[in-house]
């Protein structure tokens, strides 16, 4: 079984240091079901797509099962998600001996952006960076498969 711990943070991204937005990602994804116990994701990173099968969290730790997909049929999947897809770029930063993903999302949540770092448990402690604004791990607003609904 594969565990997914992860701690979310808001970002103020007038404290990002130009250099760590370099060589960013293109990530579209969408939902196919967005069930408090389950969500179902589509996802093209790339040029690749997966699919992602997500449990319901509990605190900051949930079960994650991730398969790639072909592409043609991750695009055709996108189609299939309701009611928005996500649009954002994925920037992969060191700090303090982790890997942090900075989101900065486009479109209609252009302006947003959001850090996540990976855990190998939950008590873990992490430094946060410097442009770090507030955590949210907790605050379902800023969970993926909500903000697709969100100013929708």
């Amino acid at each position: 079984m594969a565990l997914e711990i992860e701690r979310k943070f808001l970002v103020d991204a007038k404290k990002i240091p130009a250099q760590i937005l370099q060589g960013g990602e293109k990530i579209s994804q969408g939902y196919l079901c967005t069930e408090p116990a389950r969500t179902v994701r589509v996802r093209i990173k790339g040029e690749r797509g997966f699919l992602t099968i997500k449990s319901a969290n509990v605190g900051i730790v949930r079960q994650e099962f991730e398969y790639k997909i072909p592409l043609d049929d991750a695009q055709e999947l996108l189609k299939m998600c309701t009611p928005n897809v996500l649009e954002k770029v994925r920037y992969k930063v060191e700090h303090a001996g982790h890997i942090w993903e900075v989101d900065v999302f486009k479109g209609r949540l252009d302006g947003l952006v959001l850090a996540e770092v990976e855990l190998t448990c939950a008590e873990e402690i992490v430094e946060l960076p410097s442009w770090i604004e507030r955590e949210v791990s907790n605050d379902a607003r800023y969970f993926n498969s909500n903000l697709t609904i969100l100013n929708s």
